[in-house]
């Protein structure tokens, strides 16, 4: 059977402020808060199958806007995701219009449109402190993340950040029903651009034990992006 998720458990002393200062300290973590461009490897392995590769270059402006280039498979090169706000597209090379997605559609493996575009939970989530947990010798703050609407990539969330420096150490995604969709682990933390950030994610499938994915990232660097990077008509002049 499907895992579910576990009962409600009673909140931490604190409230929803100060759980959103954790979901946000937790976010410029994982990415800088300024534009910036970041190289992803995703490596995704199933049971019987040999790993599928597939690499990606990321353009992301405050948190809301992003383009994702895919750069492998070559067969693929020229596809393009571009995120403004909440609204997802594709461009394909041999599509003259974009097409609409949604972030929770998959992108490849166990990795959703919105977990490489999107990755703003302080703005896509109400927060709420549940607790804290001693995991080996550290202290997280467990809390619960519920989709600000149905368009966000995952409705509800288990979050857990390290007490003393804000770092995402795992997360658990459940579909509107309650189903444990797929959990995250936040490994190898490296210094990239003023801070160490978590360049390891693995993802793996709650319903179908054996699958995973594997996102690497690397090579980031801050560039200034004006907001018109961020349209249709100038896709086609990104390198």
């Amino acid at each position: 059977m499907p895992a579910r998720a576990a009962e409600p458990v009673s909140q931490a002393a604190g409230d929803d402020a100060e759980a959103r200062l954790i979901v946000e300290k937790a976010d410029q973590v994982r990415f800088p808060t300024e534009g910036f461009q970041v190289d992803v490897n995703i490596t995704t392995t199933s049971s019987g199958q040999g790993p599928e590769v597939r690499k990606y270059r990321v353009l992301s402006k405050g948190n809301t806007n992003s383009v994702v280039m895919v750069t492998e498979p070559a067969s693929e090169r020229g596809q393009i995701l571009l995120m403004k706000g909440r609204d997802l597209w594709v461009f394909m090379p041999d599509v003259s219009q974009p097409i609409r997605l949604s972030l929770s559609q998959r992108l490849t493996g166990q990795v959703a449109n919105g977990d490489l575009a999107r990755a703003n939970f302080a703005a896509d989530y109400n927060p709420k402190l549940l607790r804290r947990e001693k995991i080996g010798n550290e202290e997280y703050h467990v809390l619960e993340l519920t989709g600000v609407d149905r368009s966000v990539t995952y409705q509800r969330v288990l979050y857990w950040v390290r007490d003393k420096d804000f770092w995402p150490f795992k997360a658990e995604f459940y579909s509107l029903s309650n189903r444990l969709l797929k959990t995250c682990k936040y490994e190898n933390f490296k210094a990239m651009e003023g801070r160490k950030r978590p360049t390891r994610l693995v993802m793996e499938d709650a319903l179908r034990g054996g699958e995973q994915s594997v996102l690497e990232y690397g090579s980031m660097k801050l560039r200034d992006l004006p907001d018109k990077v961020f349209t249709k008509d100038y896709l086609k002049k990104l390198d």
